[in-house]
């Protein structure tokens, strides 16, 4: 067996390529939905990170110093906004699901009470439902969701239970189209320069009426 020179995490904690196994479990360990192979050449090991590589995996991305890069073929952003003056919780974010055609817009916003005591969180959630179901019309099997709220994987996925009318809803919705739809997960952090991130906050805001 060739010796592993190289460990590439392609989705982890923080994904990138290692020289350690060490390395490389400190940032898979406890994460769900970790891709992660070890290589013999650094060359192999790009290759897998940059999708290059004909290997068994799912279409993700990998993260830089600069934000999210080498972006999977069908992704998108959706972030949630809410104006503590009016109740109005609103989303924003694009779907990107073809190289010779422009982005798809996903925004739109609510004032319905019982989901609003949930503040932005409303709005993360119908952004997110929101991207799915587009991808569903447009007739996509497979699509990476980027967000920085948590509970838009733990709620599907049932690692959160639901408990508030707005998780319900989320969770009905995921269900109806999970058999249509795979959704690979990404998680981002919020306010870091992503700049598909800093998009969908800005239309989020635009949504509530938020400079």
């Amino acid at each position: 067996m060739a010796k592993k020179n190289f460990y590439a995490v392609k989705v982890g904690k923080t994904p990138g390529i290692y020289k350690t196994w060490a390395e490389c479990q400190a940032n898979t360990t406890g994460f769900s939905g970790a891709v992660f192979k070890g290589f013999e050449t650094l060359a192999e090991a790009d290759a897998f990170m940059t999708g290059t590589a004909s290997v068994s995996s799912n279409n993700t991305a990998t993260k830089s110093e600069d934000g999210v890069t080498n972006l999977p073929t069908i992704y998108a952003f959706t972030d949630g906004s809410f104006n503590v003056a009016t109740g109005v919780y609103g989303f924003g974010g694009f779907l990107h699901y073809s190289e010779s055609a422009d982005d798809i817009e996903i925004r739109g916003n609510g004032n319905d009470p019982d989901e609003a005591v949930s503040r932005n969180v409303a709005g993360e959630v119908h952004g997110a439902v929101a991207a799915m179901q587009k991808a569903v019309e447009l007739g996509l099997s497979e699509m990476t969701l980027f967000y920085d709220y948590e509970g838009i994987e733990k709620w599907p996925l049932r690692y959160w239970k639901t408990n508030k009318k707005i998780s319900m809803f989320y969770v009905e919705e995921y269900d109806k189209v999970k058999d249509k739809l795979k959704v690979n997960f990404v998680h981002v952090k919020a306010h870091t320069g992503i700049p598909g991130n800093e998009a969908a906050d800005r239309m989020a805001k635009e949504e509530v009426g938020i400079e």
